[in-house]
């Protein structure tokens, strides 16, 4: 699609404040050097915009959340634009963006902690009347801006399984990088949401010896086992003496943090990265620090290596797990307020298309 096609408007349900949406016409913005435009084919409700909607955290508003999300290029400033590997895009490419827009030049960014510029933007998070307007992905165009990580999506990996790569499955892979080498290591991973499941099928796939799973509900236990578990319980399963070389914390829940520390064996590392939102303080022996060689680190967001990463984990994957089977059928976008609500059973994830009144799931 060439920009003598190009709509000059994107249709968005934009987030008014509280549990509210307002289907709005926007402009579509004029690129600069570096920057695209790309389709949203398909979204897929993160845990953070429903926490948003809920007033467990804070966003502007207006604004268009989203950022899990695959598009197609339609259009390319001056000089095109690159993906991750450097290779130039096309209109028609089918992509997806990260979460995280870094200016590259601040000492954070040279430092390689990109997720934490001095002048960060976010995808989905951005006031719609600032100069990033249509940055979300519940829209039918989002705005790619210099800065962002855009990695390609090849044509074996469905829109249901690429989505959620921007975000969940981004972000585990930071988190098992921070976990260290996972060969031979027994792992228990604390919160059996999208984030736990992937955990649950990287540290398999890595080798790991034994990998736990605790979470209240059954219908994620035993999605737990298809994706490599080798014991899935809920908490309060727990037998005494569990020692575990690696606990990671996808729940944020302050019990779930407190058991899974006092899991780790000799020389034992924790991984937090569930806890976002504010909650009750947690208790960490520090003699049992010392004495034990613990360690304990915290993740929050990825860099752009791991997008790339979790794109290459899910197409190599493909066969040996069910991605699309995580997120439901799709809906209309303007039913977006209605999915507002955390999913439930076996589907890890909603979602939306972008064309009103169409409920065709997209491949």
């Amino acid at each position: 699609m060439d920009k003598q096609t190009l709509p000059l408007t994107a249709s968005v349900q934009a987030w008014t404040g509280g549990s509210h949406f307002r289907n709005l016409t926007v402009n579509l913005p004029a690129l600069a050097p570096g920057e695209a435009l790309a389709t949203v084919d398909l979204a897929t409700v993160c845990g953070s915009d429903i926490h948003t909607i809920s007033g467990r955290r804070t966003g502007p508003h207006p604004s268009i959340l989203g950022h899990e999300a695959v598009g197609r290029i339609v259009s390319l400033g001056v000089g095109g634009a690159q993906d991750f590997h450097g290779r130039e895009l096309q209109p028609g490419d089918r992509v997806i963006w990260s979460v995280t827009v870094a200016c590259g030049r601040c000492d954070r960014c040279r430092a390689g902690v990109t997720a934490k510029c001095v002048d960060l933007l976010k995808t989905g998070h951005e006031p719609l009347d600032g100069d990033w307007g249509l940055s979300g992905g519940y829209a039918s165009h989002i705005h790619l801006r210099q800065g962002i990580t855009v990695v390609s999506v090849p044509d074996k990996v469905s829109d249901a399984a690429a989505a959620p790569v921007a975000c969940a499955t981004a972000t585990v892979m930071a988190v098992m990088e921070a976990a260290g080498p996972l060969t031979g290591k027994r792992v228990l991973i604390s919160g059996a949401g999208m984030l736990g499941i992937v955990a649950c099928a990287v540290a398999t796939h890595r080798g790991a010896s034994a990998v736990h799973v605790r979470d209240i509900n059954p219908d994620r236990l035993a999605l737990a086992w298809e994706f490599g578990a080798t014991d899935a319980a809920a908490p309060n399963t727990d037998r005494p003496g569990l020692a575990v070389d690696i606990a990671v914390d996808l729940s944020g829940a302050a019990k779930a943090v407190e058991s899974a520390f006092a899991s780790l064996d000799i020389a034992g590392r924790m991984v937090l990265a569930g806890s976002v939102s504010p909650g009750p303080a947690v208790s960490l022996d520090p003699e049992r620090m010392v004495r034990s060689l613990l360690s304990v680190t915290g993740v929050h967001n990825y860099e752009p290596k791991h997008l790339q990463e979790a794109m290459d984990f899910v197409h190599e994957t493909r066969e040996s797990y069910q991605w699309d089977a995580l997120v439901e059928e799709p809906r209309a976008l303007a039913e977006l307020p209605l999915l507002m609500q955390p999913p439930t059973g076996r589907s890890l994830r909603k979602s939306v298309i972008p064309t009103l009144g169409t409920t065709r799931r997209t491949s």
